[in-house]
């Protein structure tokens, strides 16, 4: 197999704390450094939250714009893809950042379970997002907690609401959503083959689950995410030291599997997002 994988790092999230790991990059000059050492290690996409000074989640653009700024500057053609995330704000605020013009931006067409409480994603907030997104020229990345959130985008791309090829996130783990699975993991890609054949996917395994979810998504064409928003370990005894160990284990399945990891560039082709100078 010889298709470029596209490893996307997600770097901090809304809930992992420095009391979890001390190598959750908090700050955006923390979350630079650690997304430079990812990208060398071979990262092409950025996932970016970003922190209140006491950790606590935000959904403020001005900390995104300084965010944005410094990964441009110091990972000069990493595709930088912002959350929408119902975590970090509520209602039109969770696009605020938006009309900065990242890439990209996660796109949540549905709602479902979370370990404690519902992950709201109304009909009306959805199409505002998805409508945001297509005014300042933003490719989503599709966050398909469930199976009706890939029929759902499926139908929003075919009726114009999300533009041009799907690319279709598997978050799987999530405690009382999707658990990680290979039967569902395997209809979930017949699922996007059937609907949107054009459409590229990829997968996240959150906890323990990260390293079995991108070893399933790299063996089987996909491309994968990793990343201590997701998984703060290497395994049960050891925390992960950096966001960078973690893309370096996904580039090694990239290995073992004989595929080659994606440059910045083959991710931006594969992606048909605008190829910028590095």
């Amino acid at each position: 197999m010889t298709k470029p994988c596209i490893i996307c790092v997600a770097i901090t999230g809304s809930v992992p704390k420095k009391e979890n790991n001390p190598a959750v990059p908090i700050s955006v000059s923390e979350q630079v450094e650690s997304s430079q050492e990812a990208f060398e290690a071979g990262a092409s996409i950025v996932h970016a939250h970003v922190r209140n000074d006491d950790e606590t989640p935000s959904s403020d653009p001005e900390k995104f714009a300084r965010l944005k700024e410094g990964l441009e500057k110091h990972c000069a053609g990493m595709i930088i893809q912002f959350s929408t995330g119902g975590r970090s704000g509520a209602g039109q605020a969770r696009g605020g950042m938006l009309p900065l013009q990242p890439d990209m931006a996660s796109l949540s067409v549905g709602s479902n379970n979370f370990p404690t409480r519902v992950y709201e994603n109304p009909p009306d907030l959805v199409d505002w997002l998805a409508s945001e997104m297509r005014t300042n020229h933003v490719k989503p990345e599709i966050e398909a907690f469930d199976l009706s959130h890939i029929h759902q985008a499926a139908a929003m791309n075919k009726d114009g609401r999300i533009p041009g090829k799907l690319y279709v996130q598997f978050v799987m783990g999530v405690k009382n959503a999707m658990p990680v699975d290979r039967d569902v993991f395997d209809y979930y890609i017949k699922t996007v083959e059937r609907l949107a054949p054009d459409a590229q996917w990829c997968a996240a395994g959150i906890g323990r689950h990260q390293l079995t979810v991108n070893e399933w998504s790299i063996a089987s064409g996909g491309h994968t995410r990793t990343g201590l928003e997701d998984n703060v370990r290497l395994d049960k005894d050891r925390l992960a030291p950096s966001n960078a160990a973690l893309v370096k284990r996904a580039a090694d399945l990239c290995a073992k599997y004989e595929r080659p990891v994606a440059t910045w560039q083959q991710a931006r082709e594969i992606l048909e997002l605008p190829l910028k100078a590095a």
